[in-house]
């Protein structure tokens, strides 16, 4: 389990927010997240940088304290907030290349962080760039919190680059090894023979 590999201070908050500008390039139509409380709620989260603190937008989970987001990106670090409180998530669980992850379907992850209370998404976790690397695809689960029935994130920003889903098809071909006469209708044919004497 990863603690958080912190780049805190490390640039200038006009620098930072141009680094956390991977929300714009998410396809929210095709976000998704689960057991939230109200519908849509999880794509109010991914939003500009210098709305992060912004209380009013926000995501709330709805049958327990889970949370899980699928988003087609590329990650090199994330920074999360939440409610200053026990509803607050104190575990991230990173899940690369599942599409349709549900609750059912998780498995070991990619990477796991144990998360500070942070209400104004000033630390960032870094992953670990080899294994996040190659992603079409990055499933967030928020497995657990402070110590209350629901959780609730303000904002999700997210370092590293836009991948565009790609699409792999199966072609199935089918090859003669002898050409087979009624496939190929001749208008007519001319015999002919070759004779050398």
């Amino acid at each position: 389990m990863s603690g958080h590999r912190c780049c805190e201070d490390e640039h200038e908050p006009a620098e930072r927010g141009l680094e956390y500008a991977l929300y714009q390039r998410i396809d929210v139509e095709k976000l998704q997240c689960l057991n939230e409380a109200r519908e849509g709620d999880g794509k109010l989260v991914f939003k500009p940088w210098d709305q992060r603190t912004d209380g009013e937008k926000f995501v709330e989970s709805d049958a327990d304290e889970e949370l899980l987001f699928n988003i087609p990106v590329k990650l090199k670090g994330i920074v999360i907030a939440g409610e200053d409180g026990e509803s607050h998530p104190a575990e991230m669980r990173l899940y690369k290349n599942i599409t349709h992850m549900s609750f059912d379907t998780c498995r070991e992850p990619e990477e796991v962080f144990r998360l500070n209370r942070d209400p104004l998404a000033q630390l960032e976790y870094l992953t670990r760039v080899a294994r996040f690397s190659n992603v079409n695809h990055l499933s967030v689960h928020i497995s657990r919190n402070f110590g209350t029935e629901y959780t609730r994130v303000y904002y999700i920003g997210l370092r590293g680059e836009y991948s565009q889903a790609h699409r792999h098809e199966l072609t199935i071909c089918n090859y003669e090894v002898s050409a087979n006469p009624a496939d190929h209708k001749v208008d007519s044919i001319i015999p002919q023979t070759n004779v050398i004497s």
